[in-house]
């Protein structure tokens, strides 16, 4: 088995072995995973964090030992917490990162990937928060464009939304709204909610596919379009701009 780390700030994470590929999700600097199969050019990967797979660059990543991926696996982890800062390396060399990054091995705004040490001046994200934070969390993304896959400030979709802010408060959960539909408790109605908990909303034939943060005073966060704010009902999402429902209740659930 090899094991790699992503050693740039942004890499996409391909359905199929080719750059014309859907992009499934996104590698963000400081991540490591399982190389699952390793060909000319690509590879495909097992993310340590939930668990996704998918197609990467050969390019767009650094080996490490399985050593050092399992010290990485059982450290606390520590994300980078700017929306978008920079990192210096010994030659000081510069690498942009956005917000959620990891920082392998983090002490004394010092850290390291197999023998390059970096340096990250900027805030982080290092414990789990209370569960108001979470709303404060995504406040931070309002108004970031829809990008299927996405999930940084520059980009991300509804689940990568989702995922993104319960990860910066210290809470992982799974990648794809339907994944996420599957953790928790399910609540009944939408007045047994608490801020922060999350809605998922299904398509015609009953599959999952949107998912949103539950704020108080029947009001939602979510990435449609952009990260927005919209009503919440009991028939679903209601967009007050267009005086239209754009998405179906299936369930709520209290993750925390």
């Amino acid at each position: 088995m090899l094991y790699g780390i992503c050693n740039l700030s942004i890499v996409p994470l391909r359905f199929e072995p080719a750059d014309t590929s859907e992009m499934v999700s996104q590698v963000l600097f400081g991540e490591h995973f399982k190389v699952l199969e390793k060909q000319k050019n690509w590879s495909k990967i097992k993310l340590h964090f939930d668990g996704y797979e998918g197609y990467i660059d050969n390019n767009q990543y650094e080996e490490i030992s399985e050593e050092i991926y399992q010290q990485i696996s059982i450290e606390k982890p520590i994300f980078s917490g700017e929306l978008v800062d920079f990192i210096t390396d010994t030659k000081n060399q510069l690498t942009t990162i956005s917000i959620g990054s990891s920082l392998p091995f983090f002490e004394n705004h010092q850290f390291q990937i197999n023998t390059t040490r970096f340096s990250y001046d900027g805030k982080t994200f290092s414990k789990k928060l209370p569960k108001e934070t979470l709303l404060k969390t995504a406040f931070l993304f309002l108004n970031a464009p829809f990008l299927w896959g996405g999930k940084t400030p520059f980009g991300l979709d509804c689940s990568g939304f989702t995922q993104l802010v319960y990860k910066l408060c210290g809470y992982p959960i799974l990648r794809d709204a339907k994944q996420q539909a599957t953790q928790g408790e399910v609540l009944s109605f939408i007045e047994e909610s608490e801020p922060g908990d999350l809605a998922f909303f299904d398509d015609t034939e009953g599959n999952i596919t949107h998912v949103g943060i539950i704020m108080k005073d029947y009001y939602i966060i979510h990435a449609h379009g952009k990260v927005r704010i919209d009503i919440l009902d009991h028939s679903g999402i209601y967009n007050v701009e267009t005086k239209k429902h754009t998405h179906r209740l299936r369930v709520i659930k209290k993750i925390i």
